[in-house]
């Protein structure tokens, strides 16, 4: 089982720290630093906060449940003195299991609200758990919005790029709107990267639905593994092609990997990582192609490297910016 302070990877796991905390807490008396590690582990995910105040939800609740109810569902006549911590345990899932027979909360099933918001800064890169047991990996400089409701979840892309493993549940659709596209799926494994012209779709697991954000509902195009698309600024889905998904989302490990890129690209890559923009001088050099693997913490590195696998130069300009130039 995940040791309380951990990361947890799925909804099932976060529950269950959720209640081993509660039960923690309904001690007389808790130790400094178990409140502090409490405290760690409630900020350490949007998700921890909302399963425990779900708990909480249904503590308060049980006023709702007659008495004899709880007395005959926690009764066990096996359990003694020494063990009242596990007893504890078994009330507060007896209290989950009533409240939901008695369809007083919806909180613990596929039909929770559920909102949130999520960013990252200029070279961060950040690991979201959803309640739904959904994943979701934020490249830098991104922003995300979350919202579940009954029927539906959707997300939206404001900036940046967004890895999502999401669960399948084919009564609640997963739907990512990224400026002029969304993103429609059930269950799959997907990168989405939002450009200041374009969104950019790569499958790596399952099928996706990717459409213009006002296209009718039967006008999308179908990607399935190692395939993916784009969608420009009015909303036109290009035909699907196909990707190195792996290759497209390396920068969760950390690296950028460039398969005969062109520099254009490179330096429209690369300027994702940086403060200031990289820039090519003109279309002969930005034709120039690129094969290699460097890491993204590190862009000072490939502009070290570039003069010694290309004949190019790189130019460093009075705002921070720099340009690569023929040679």
């Amino acid at each position: 089982m995940t040791q309380i302070g951990e990361c947890a990877c799925g909804q099932a796991t976060v529950r269950d720290e959720a209640a081993q905390w509660f039960v923690r807490l309904q001690e007389p008396a808790i130790a400094v630093e178990e409140r502090q590690r409490f405290d760690a582990w409630l900020a350490q995910h949007d998700a921890h906060r909302h399963e425990f105040q779900l708990l909480q939800n249904l503590w308060a609740a049980t006023d709702l449940v007659p008495r004899a109810r709880l007395q005959v569902l926690c009764a066990d006549p096996a359990v003694t003195r020494k063990r009242r911590p596990l007893l504890r345990y078994a009330v507060a899932a007896s209290v989950l299991a009533v409240a939901l027979g008695l369809g007083l909360f919806s909180g613990l099933n596929h039909s929770s609200a559920y909102t949130a918001e999520f960013s990252t800064a200029l070279g961060e890169r950040r690991h979201v758990a959803l309640p739904d047991g959904s994943q979701v990996d934020l490249n830098g400089r991104s922003h995300l919005l979350v919202r579940y409701e009954q029927g539906q979840r959707r997300v939206e892309l404001r900036e940046g790029e967004a890895m999502f493993s999401v669960e399948h549940d084919s009564s609640r659709p997963f739907v990512v709107a990224a400026g002029p596209g969304k993103v429609t799926v059930t269950g799959t494994r997907f990168d989405v990267r939002r450009d200041a012209v374009q969104t950019r779709v790569a499958v790596e697991q399952g099928t996706v639905k990717v459409q213009g954000r006002e296209a009718a509902d039967n006008d999308f195009v179908s990607l399935s593994a190692g395939l993916g698309t784009s969608v420009d600024a009015r909303g036109q889905v290009a035909t699907a092609y196909a990707v190195d998904a792996q290759a497209l989302t390396a920068w969760r490990s950390g690296k950028l990997v460039f398969n005969n890129a062109s520099l254009s690209e490179v330096a429209a890559e690369v300027s994702r990582y940086r403060a200031q923009p990289l820039r090519v001088a003109n279309e002969a050099v930005g034709r120039l192609r690129l094969t290699s693997v460097f890491q993204a913490d590190d862009t000072d590195a490939l502009l070290k490297a570039l003069p010694s696998i290309l004949p190019v130069a790189v130019k460093a300009h009075a705002d921070g910016s720099q340009e690569i130039i023929a040679r």
